[in-house]
């Protein structure tokens, strides 16, 4: 029995198919030369599909779907042609009376295998502790401390992170020495993930006066250039930014946010010796502190700043010979992607694309730019996006911030990489031994990517056993978009 309404939701669902795969086929056509590694190719298919279907709004076509019991194509991320045709072949058995048959799941969840095969070449393979790995940042003391490593590996610890703003290469070669000892003690190597600094911007020298330190709601202050405070107006809080080019790019009434937001500023004027700032949102009792090498965030400002320093050229050279990845911090275009792998082809002509990159997405810039360095990093070498929350949240504005982590999930599923959920898991319960209900909750929403780093902390032990029984629960629930329906006990 014909119906007609069926009859015109297939119409609907085969043009956003042919529509879909025309406007993908021009973005394919831009990246062909990127891709070298052959397993990829079907990922940045998915991924141009995935791109062209979120550029229409499917709301009404859903809620059609719906209505007769089909999919609703809320999970079709890593499947988007394979999806779209099983629903016109139901549809087709409905209208026409044709045989209808169920895609094989090797080719209907092909996406889904890739994301945990790359997963576990980047991170290495799950542990017991439950489907998400964990990234452990290495304190300075794991240099000395051989214990410390080999409880990590028994504790089930996938991987290792190493901040190469810190510390030299003979602390981070010993971190490495500490590794290699503890998988022969547990026989299971963590992987090490060496994380390139990036150009740190922060505040600089302070002018000493008495009482001119703190700022609060509504003062002005004195941002100057590098080794100006002498030229900087007495009389009101002045103290350097580490760097001269946000400076030189700032514009009158763009924001400056100090110290992860803590400290909310204004340009109102600008100088020759640098800018005068004023305090837009600040502590309300004591005002703000200012102090030396507190970061410094610019969200309206584009900062025309290579995202490789000499530092980190250093160091890359470094974590090239002695790493399983490379974490690229401040990357924001695929000019900055194309950098590091020329550099990685330098130093590791034979097998660069051996190594694994991350991807830290900080900034507006990266998060807009996201499909094309994703597709250049993952055509060449394995890949991961790390959504670096701490400065993305100031970039982006905290508000934004929960709608862009989801998007940036949903791009990655799409492209089939895998996500690292980084920054302020569980904090206070790492420095307290005291959870919050807040960072419970965050946490517990990182179960739906790959990899979930914590920071240093005297408690990082028992945090390790709070996520494992997390996300043990967890895993009966939700697996990325889609809830698991397990029988419920609660009631």
């Amino acid at each position: 029995m014909r119906n007609d309404d069926l009859v015109e939701l297939r119409g609907e669902v085969v043009d956003l198919r042919e529509t879909i795969l025309r406007d993908a086929a021009l973005r394919l056509g831009a990246w062909r030369d990127w891709i070298a590694c052959a397993d990829f190719k079907p990922s940045a298919e998915n991924f141009a599909h995935y791109l062209a279907l979120r550029h229409h709004d499917i709301r009404p076509l859903q809620r059609k779907l719906m209505r007769f019991g089909l999919s609703s194509l809320g999970r079709i991320e890593s499947k988007v042609i394979p999806e779209l045709d099983q629903v016109i072949s139901i549809l087709d058995g409905l209208t026409r009376g044709t045989d209808f048959a169920a895609a094989s799941e090797a080719v209907f969840f092909a996406g889904q295998e890739r994301i945990a095969d790359r997963a576990t070449r980047i991170f290495g393979p799950l542990t017991e502790h439950g489907p998400v790995s964990l990234l452990v940042t290495m304190p300075s003391f794991a240099a000395d401390d051989s214990a410390f490593c080999e409880r990590l590996a028994a504790e089930g610890v996938e991987a290792v992170r190493i901040n190469c703003a810190h510390d030299s290469p003979e602390v981070w070669a010993r971190m490495i020495a500490h590794v290699d000892r503890a998988a022969g003690t547990v026989g299971r190597r963590m992987k090490v993930l060496m994380d390139l600094a990036g150009p740190k911007i922060r505040t600089g020298a302070l002018r000493d006066e008495k009482g001119q330190k703190r700022v609060r709601l509504g003062d002005h202050f004195a941002l100057c250039l590098p080794g100006g405070l002498a030229q900087a107006p007495v009389g009101q809080p002045t103290i350097e930014c580490s760097l001269a080019e946000p400076i030189e790019a700032l514009a009158v009434g763009q924001r400056v946010f100090v110290d992860d937001g803590k400290l909310m500023t204004r340009v109102v004027a600008r100088e020759g010796w640098g800018v005068r700032l004023q305090a837009e949102a600040a502590p309300l009792e004591k005002g703000y502190k200012l102090k030396p090498e507190k970061g410094l965030n610019f969200p309206d400002c584009a900062l025309n700043i290579p995202a490789l320093t000499e530092a980190d050229q250093k160091a890359l050279r470094f974590a090239a010979e002695h790493a399983d990845g490379i974490e690229f911090s401040f990357v924001q275009e695929l000019r900055d992607v194309e950098l590091l792998q020329s550099y990685l082809a330098e130093i590791r002509p034979d097998d660069w694309h051996e190594l694994s990159l991350i991807l830290k997405i900080e900034t507006e810039r990266a998060v807009r730019n996201l499909p094309d360095m994703l597709v250049r990093a993952a055509g060449r070498q394995p890949t991961a996006v790390m959504i670096a929350r701490g400065d993305l949240a100031v970039e982006i504005g905290f508000a934004r911030l929960a709608e862009i982590q989801e998007e940036i999930l949903w791009l990655c599923e799409a492209a089939q990489v895998p996500v690292i959920w980084a920054t302020q898991v569980l904090e206070s319960f790492l420095k307290t031994g005291v959870p919050t209900r807040g960072e419970m909750t965050d946490a517990a929403m990182g179960a739906r990517a790959e990899c979930v780093m914590l920071n240093k902390g005297p408690y990082l032990f028992e945090a390790i056993g709070q996520l494992d029984h997390l996300f043990g629960r967890m895993a009966a629930h939700m697996n990325k978009k889609t809830p698991q329906l397990r029988a419920l006990k609660s009631w």
